[in-house]
């Protein structure tokens, strides 16, 4: 496979990823982050480094609005509900790194 075919379908699987995410607004960030090791605000911050290793800038609200689809506060306002505690003792306990 040549790069620009691998780059194409690199970020076509990307897009199919930032569309169901949008599409899931039933899960919850933590519930990424749990299961996972990342989610959506995660998924806009690589985008924001991807870009800026490019040169080009980007506002942390400029990636997260890519990934979200909406500003994050019109997100968090109509999607976003408040954590459970087993939810936020497993987020302390499994916390990633990056």
């Amino acid at each position: 496979m040549d790069d620009a075919t691998r780059i194409e379908l690199e970020a076509a699987a990307f897009r199919r990823l930032r569309d169901h995410l949008r599409a899931r607004t039933d899960v919850q960030n933590i519930d990424l982050m749990n299961l996972a090791g990342f989610c959506r605000n995660c998924l806009s911050r690589w985008y924001q480094e991807a870009a800026a290793e490019r040169g080009l800038e980007m506002s942390k609200d400029e990636g997260r609005e890519i990934v979200y689809g909406m500003p994050y506060d019109e997100w968090r306002a109509r999607h976003q509900t408040e954590a459970a505690p087993d939810q936020q003792a497993a987020f302390e306990k499994n916390r990633p790194d990056h």
